[in-house]
């Protein structure tokens, strides 16, 4: 039931009017329109309390947020500013979170505030703003156009700054400021039009000042401001000429079902528009929090949203890689290469697990396409000699580590594989000399100093093999320990 916009006083339900009998006849009295011998109606007085509940939808908002701030202050033990972790955790609009399928997030967010001077504000605003749009829309349809406009908000939010953590019921605020805007200036409501132009006026004041005041001050989230203020807009316009009337309950019903259909259908743009990234960001994320099948889980949702990403595709590949599921690896740095064909750090990839396979002419094509591209490729040129090493053609394959080496390339054990092709050809001082250069440039290790035991021996350098040896066994129990 809607309230008297004069006294407060309750209207019977499915009233027509704004006014309260009493108000009526009491300003009829005024403008001396009633008789001398007319008496007054009795009705209670609004501030008497009735039998029923006289607690306002926007009392019970406006507690909610306290409450939830309060228990947000003890989580952080500071209610001067609250860290990001915690908004998270309490349920902030976050891009990789809320577009990776926390979608309840943007209703959550509208009951946190990040600090002490966040929430007296906007608990301010409320307070005034929710009670004047409850007295004149009636407590279901407020409730509506609140939750509507702060989840319009906050897909703008998504759209504008996804990787912004963000919270407050100011987007909800700025969508009831737009739909008193809407239909103060459309007419809906039986009031003065001294009353409505001072109202319009305040209004137009708030949403200036914050305007203004968000793009001095950092921080404040001016997209879920212009979001709830547009969707309050439409919200605003739509019930003032199609249901004005609370006493049409299906118009009203029909209305803000049309509203909240645009509000998930923009979500569901800003989803494909934003959605590949921030996957990708929470699948990243997952790794170190909730494991690699939660970030793989991430990403192949990424895939499907947007099937054309070479980047999404090569981030999967990455994440397969990791658990060491080669097949899938593979077939996702193929889709990558489909798609940018002059991807050289797939082909790398690529080629790698070729190799990981036991499958060196793959390899071999996978690297030689990179050749093609650039000819001094180093990681190429070792690519292509690990293939042919694999291939018993070790001749090649220590041309090609050569060009390696000569090209600078960063990879390790390039003269540790150079000198095992040279062993395999029994050319032993030349294989002791790359591996001793590996050693100079890569540091010891234990199959280093295995390989040079091993080369030693076959040289009849028993001595030599055994330090070697010796080192080796010494390396891998500090390893160990």
């Amino acid at each position: 039931m809607a309230n008297c916009v004069k006294c407060g006083r309750q209207l019977p339900a499915f009233s027509f009017k704004k006014i309260c009998q009493w108000c009526v006849q009491h300003e009829a009295a005024q403008r001396g329109e009633e008789g001398d011998d007319a008496k007054q109606i009795v009705l209670p007085a609004p501030w008497v309390r009735r039998s029923e509940s006289t607690i306002t939808l926007t009392q019970v908002i406006f507690g909610a947020n306290v409450m939830v701030f309060i228990a947000m202050a003890i989580a952080s033990r500071s209610p001067l500013d609250f860290p990001g972790q915690i908004a998270l955790h309490f349920g902030a609009n976050f891009g990789p979170l809320t577009l990776s399928g926390d979608w309840w997030r943007l209703v959550t967010y509208m009951f946190l505030h990040g600090g002490v001077m966040h929430i007296a504000f906007n608990m301010w605003c409320l307070w005034d703003l929710g009670a004047m749009c409850e007295s004149l829309y009636g407590r279901w349809t407020f409730g509506a156009v609140y939750l509507i406009t702060g989840i319009g908000g906050g897909v703008a939010s998504l759209g504008w700054n996804p990787a912004v953590v963000s919270v407050g019921a100011s987007g909800a605020i700025f969508g009831l400021v737009g739909a008193l805007i809407a239909s103060f200036y459309l007419g809906e409501f039986s009031l003065p039009s001294i009353a409505i132009g001072g109202t319009l006026r305040s209004l137009l004041f708030f949403v200036g000042f914050n305007v203004v005041f968000g793009n001095l001050f950092g921080g404040i989230d001016n997209a879920a401001h212009a979001g709830g203020l547009v969707t309050g807009l439409i919200l605003g316009a739509l019930i003032a000429r199609v249901a004005p009337q609370q006493d049409a309950p299906l118009r009203r019903v029909g209305v803000l079902a049309v509203g909240a259909l645009v509000v998930a259908a923009t979500a569901y743009g800003v989803a494909q528009w934003r959605g590949g990234p921030m996957r990708m960001a929470r699948a990243f994320q997952s790794i170190s929090e909730s494991g690699p099948d939660e970030a793989i889980a991430q990403l192949q949702a990424a895939v499907r949203q947007q099937p054309k990403s070479a980047e999404v595709h090569e981030a999967l590949a990455r994440a397969y890689l990791e658990q060491n599921r080669l097949s899938e690896a593979e077939a996702e740095f193929n889709r990558v290469l489909e798609l940018q064909p002059q991807n050289t750090n797939a082909s790398l990839s690529l080629g790698t697990i070729y190799l990981t396979e036991k499958e060196p002419e793959e390899a071999k094509a996978a690297f030689a396409q990179i050749l093609k591209q650039d000819a001094k490729n180093s990681d190429a040129h070792f690519g292509v000699g690990l293939a042919l090493a694999e291939e018993e053609k070790h001749q090649d394959a220590i041309q090609e580590f050569k060009a390696a080496a000569d090209l600078g390339s960063r990879s390790t054990g390039v003269y540790y594989e150079m000198g095992r092709s040279y062993a395999q050809l029994k050319n032993y001082d030349e294989a002791i000399a790359a591996y001793l250069k590996e050693q100079e440039n890569n540091g010891d290790d234990p199959r280093l100093e295995t390989a040079l035991a091993e080369t030693y021996q076959a040289k009849g350098m028993t001595q030599q093999a055994q330090d070697a040896a010796n080192r080796a066994a010494e390396l891998r129990n500090a390893a160990r320990q």
